[in-house]
């Protein structure tokens, strides 16, 4: 089992050094910094209450709360619970790579399985992708798009090893599984209610 656990570190410290290092590009790192910068993603978010309520203004409030409760447990579960339990050094104290690395940030914290912007990100990827797959029918794709490019900077940068971000997205997925489950059952709840309410029953 040791062996295996070698092995599999092997190749997650050389798929990072040919992510970090050997594909490092100097005109890429401001671009790679601000995609995983909080800020730079809040015309998104604008845009996602925007198209919401739009669509159905009772499901802005729902949506918001389910999208905070979502990112609430994937960043505590990462950072809180999972970080300290697998205890993996991030790439910047990890002595046998030095020199073999750019690090383009501060180091931060001390453990980095697993990535918390994967499992934050991933997380609201799926929950997005199925509520609106489940009120509108429509597949939202790009989600993933924007959930992997922000995880690509994470290791581009030096912040994370690719088994974190793997991880990490695994994590987020479950989570918001879950989560986009509690949504599908509040509403099919609430439209049982507003049936049964109807005035039309009584007409």
């Amino acid at each position: 089992m040791a062996d295996i656990l070698q092995w599999l570190d092997g190749i997650d410290k050389a798929i990072f050094v040919f992510i970090n290092y050997t594909l490092h590009m100097g005109w890429l790192d401001g671009f790679m910094l601000l995609m995983r910068n909080p800020p730079t993603w809040a015309p998104l978010y604008i845009f996602l209450i925007y198209w919401m309520y739009r669509q159905d203004k009772s499901m802005v409030i729902p949506f918001l709360i389910i999208s905070i409760a979502t990112f609430a447990i994937t960043d505590y579960t990462s950072a809180s619970i999972l970080k300290p339990f697998f205890e993996r050094l991030r790439p910047c104290h990890d002595a046998s790579l030095a020199g073999h690395m750019y690090n383009l940030e501060d180091c931060g914290g001390q453990y980095s399985m697993p990535s918390s912007h994967a499992s934050n990100h991933f997380g609201l990827a799926m929950l997005w992708f199925w509520i609106i797959w489940y009120l509108k029918g429509k597949r939202w794709n790009w989600v993933w798009l924007w959930a992997g490019i922000i995880c690509y900077a994470q290791i581009y940068t030096g912040k994370h090893f690719p088994f974190d971000i793997l991880a990490g997205a695994l994590l987020g997925i479950i989570t918001g599984t879950c989560m986009a489950k509690v949504f599908e059952f509040w509403h099919e709840n609430r439209k049982k209610k507003f049936r049964l309410f109807s005035p039309r029953q009584y007409s």
